[in-house]
This record gives structure tokens, C-alpha cells and sequence, in this order.
């Protein structure tokens, strides 16, 4: 079974940054669509940024131009910059492994158990 370990979350204030982590057991990483989800108190999981095996990102609308998704296949390690955080984004956020190079089908793969980001003053 695959395992993902999320860090790097935590308390920031508005305008500033984080940067998420999260480390993969499996070797196949590299061939696998990474993605991270968030969820919101009260509000369903949604898809915040993924990645596929080949490095093709899509966001969602309210993050563009201040996240940004890459991957270190080398590490196994899938990275979420975050930058000019708002009150909004605060969620806890999911890592997932997608079953397939590509992240059409990335909901259906394997989740992490989440780091909490919080953005208040």
C-alpha cells in the first residue's frame, strides 16, 4: 500500500506563504498523477492543484497565479507552494496519488491524512 505523509502546514497571516510537502512510499511515484485537495470547515474536499506523471499542472480558478504544484520524482516528494495567502484559503489539505499517469481519474486514488493551514492575522 502506498503511503503519504503531508507537512509543512501551519498558521501564516495573510500575504504570506507555505509551502506543502508530501513523501511518497512507492517507487511508481513517477509514473502516478499527484494532486492536492483541501476542505474547508463546513465546505466539501475540492481539487486545489495536480500534476501529471509528464509535469502538465491545472489549478483551480482561486488559486491561479499564487499556487503552484510541482514534483521531485527523484525524492517522491509532490510540493504545493503557496504564496499570498488569504483568510479563504485556510482548509485542511489533502495529498493524493492518482491511479493513472494522467489526473482525470485522480480522486479515485490514495489520500493522505491531511495538514492544516491556517491564514489569519
Amino acid at each position: 500500500q502506498v503511503q503519504l505523509v503531508e507537512s509543512g502546514g501551519g498558521n501564516v497571516q495573510p500575504g504570506g506563504s507555505l509551502r506543502l510537502s508530501c513523501a511518497a512510499s512507492e517507487s511508481i511515484f513517477s509514473i502516478r498523477a499527484m494532486g492536492w485537495y483541501r476542505q474547508a470547515p463546513g465546505k466539501q474536499r475540492k481539487l486545489v492543484a495536480a500534476i501529471t506523471s509528464g509535469g502538465t499542472t491545472t489549478y483551480t480558478d482561486v488559486v491561479k497565479g499564487r499556487f503552484t504544484i510541482s514534483r521531485d520524482n527523484a525524492k517522491n516528494t509532490v510540493y504545493l507552494q503557496m504564496n499570498s495567502l488569504k483568510p479563504e484559503d485556510t482548509a485542511v489539505y489533502y495529498c493524493i496519488m492518482g491511479p493513472y499517469s494522467d489526473y482525470h481519474t485522480l480522486e479515485f486514488g490514495s489520500w493522505g491524512q491531511g495538514t492544516q493551514v491556517t491564514v489569519s492575522s
